[in-house]
């Protein structure tokens, strides 16, 4: 019978790596290729960049490896198996080490700072605004809680003030649009305080910062739910209460406008 072309025969390991090669059965062969090049090849100690143990064990083979074994597989069941000089995680510890790198990266994107909506907006001629924005990162940290007072005139030409937790909003609602003057900012009835002086229509309604304390002598108190401090925003107050300072604004954006800053204190 013809036969077919002759095959080359296989490079000895000696012409592979440029050392004689070991003398030693099939299986001490393959242990010292896979040994062979590992020092280009260390586990490093973040597992981030591996989608799947697999890909792990990948990065650990050599190209000499899949020269003498010719079956992914194969290598990584040798590596798997601890055929490999230094630590070879199993499948247990490197989904552990790579759901806890997962975590600590989500940690770190939810701890990074996010740009402030205020940023590079010229507010010179809006001191409303000019005030939102100097307390705008201070707030969005809860290192200030701030309560707005606004009266004003809505898109129908009511009189409308209401009482408003510049925290909550400012996690709930992009104010982007406010400081580029596209939106005014208004009380809403789902704010801590709406009232309608054209309709008579009244709303009161707690926020995550803010309690309410109706008080008949005292009128509209807000407690601080973090500090429990109270905050009185009655204007024949003498003062707003502990750590808390009333600011009253004068612009032509609004009726009238005041700000209750009020420096928070975690509850001991």
């Amino acid at each position: 019978l013809a036969q077919g072309p002759a095959r080359s025969p296989r490079p000895s390991p000696a012409r592979v790596s440029g050392v004689a090669a070991p003398a030693e059965g099939p299986q001490g062969r393959h242990r010292s290729a896979m040994e062979e090049g590992y020092a280009a090849h260390q586990y490093e100690d973040s597992v981030e960049r591996f989608t799947t143990y697999e890909d792990y064990l990948d990065s650990q083979i050599t190209h000499t490896d899949r020269f003498y074994l010719e079956e992914d597989e194969l290598a990584r069941q040798l590596v798997e198996i601890g055929c490999r000089k230094g630590e070879v995680l199993s499948r247990e510890e490197f989904t552990a080490r790579w759901e806890a790198a997962e975590s600590a990266k989500k940690a770190r994107l939810q701890n990074t700072p996010k740009e402030l909506a205020s940023a590079e907006k010229d507010l010179t001629d809006f001191p409303f605004l000019r005030q939102l924005a100097f307390r705008e990162g201070l707030v969005g940290t809860g290192k200030l809680s701030t309560i707005i007072y606004i009266r004003d005139r809505n898109s129908k030409g009511q009189e409308i003030s209401g009482y408003i937790d510049y925290g909550h909003r400012l996690k709930t609602e992009n104010f982007e649009p406010y400081f580029e003057r596209k939106k005014r900012l208004l009380p809403r009835p789902s704010d801590l305080s709406f009232y309608n002086w054209d309709t008579q229509r009244s709303t009161s309604n707690e926020s995550p910062n803010f309690q309410i304390i109706p008080d008949h002598e005292q009128g509209l108190l807000f407690k601080n739910k973090r500090d429990r401090k109270v905050i009185n925003v009655d204007p024949k107050a003498e003062s707003p209460g502990d750590n808390s300072k009333r600011h009253d604004i004068v612009t032509n954006e609004y009726i009238q406008v005041v700000i209750f800053d009020h420096m928070t204190r975690k509850k001991s």
